[in-house]
């Protein structure tokens, strides 16, 4: 099956900056990609390029089998930089973005209609853009990004600005979506999102990619790295020290980190420990109310990966995001 997004060694430099680096990526049409990095990774220079907004300045691109203005009615596009034509009322605004998508009038207004209400924003369809605040601004464009019910939908930080509700609410909507078969890239330098809607990532920092893989994947391949255990109510004083040297003498632990007033700890492994024969251990040494083995978590890999080192060469690091 054609990918909905495919792109082969793609570079792009501002002036010094090199801000994509000889990228290849391949987007499943039907995904859910999670494309990652920090801030200034590259990721919104990528988006702008599978766009056609700019042009690489070397490789290939191809969304939807062409390019993304030949299937510019086929895309929904939530870009970064959030912009509404301010003294238009909502309604009146998102029935011309459906104009221009090909939508008829009348088809448009029920389903923004429709899309406001699903976005908990029932009463602003005769409101002004300009009334209504940052965070209903962004559930509008949002809106404006999904009324042709596109094929392929590119969010560029969705989430960004919106309070734990309001993110909560677009992950539903996001996941409800690509539930009826659309494909959606979605950049965020949060992994919490990813995590929970993803069923791959990509990471990149410096413009290069670094990761790319299901989460399944991730997990197999980055062993938790840590085991939790919480010791028995009523502990007498002393119980954590004796605790931790007995924990500290089991193959496989390097370290012991105390939580909760030392009733708790996490016990750090050494990289490529058996983490079931840690816990077996741990419970034979002292007694314990609770043991398990941390699942890896994607800020955890993130941590791993990005780091802080140096870029890849000396051409400069990525520019924007």
């Amino acid at each position: 099956m054609t990918p909905a997004i495919l792109i082969e060694g793609a570079r792009k430099q501002f002036r010094d900056t090199v801000a994509v680096r000889e990228l290849d990526l391949r987007i499943e049409t039907g995904s859910l990609c999670g494309f990652l990095g920090p801030n200034g990774a590259g990721k919104s220079t990528t988006i702008r390029m599978i766009m056609s907004i700019i042009l690489a300045d070397s490789g290939r691109i191809e969304v939807l089998g062409g390019s993304a203005l030949d299937a510019k009615d086929r895309i929904g596009y939530l870009p970064e930089e959030r912009g509404l034509y301010r003294k238009m009322r909502v309604g009146e605004f998102l029935g011309y973005i459906g104009k221009l998508k090909g939508v008829p009038k009348r088809t448009s207004a029920a389903r923004a209609q429709q899309w406001l209400e699903r976005l908990e924003l029932p009463n602003v369809f005769q409101k002004r853009c300009q009334e209504l605040s940052k965070g209903m601004q962004q559930k509008v464009q949002f809106v404006a990004a999904v009324i042709h019910g596109p094929e392929l939908l590119i969010l560029d930080e969705p989430f960004s600005g919106l309070d734990p509700v309001n993110a909560r609410l677009m992950s539903g909507v996001v996941r409800d979506i690509s539930e009826t078969g659309a494909t959606i890239l979605f950049s965020t330098h949060q992994m919490i999102h990813a995590e929970q809607l993803c069923d791959r990532v990509v990471l990149i920092d410096k413009g290069c990619k670094i990761l790319d893989a299901t989460l399944d994947e991730i997990r197999a391949r980055f062993d938790p790295r840590s085991v939790q255990i919480e010791l028995m109510p009523g502990a007498v004083n002393g119980a954590a020290e004796a605790a931790e040297r007995e924990f500290l003498g089991i193959p496989g632990v390097e370290g012991v980190e105390w939580m909760a007033e030392r009733r708790a700890a996490r016990l750090r492994l050494e990289r490529g420990a058996d983490g079931r024969s840690v816990m077996a251990a741990a419970l034979a040494s002292t007694p314990l109310r609770s043991v398990e083995l941390s699942r890896v978590s994607l800020d955890d890999v993130f941590v791993e990966l990005v780091g802080g080192g140096p870029p890849p060469s000396q051409e400069g690091g990525a520019g924007g995001d």
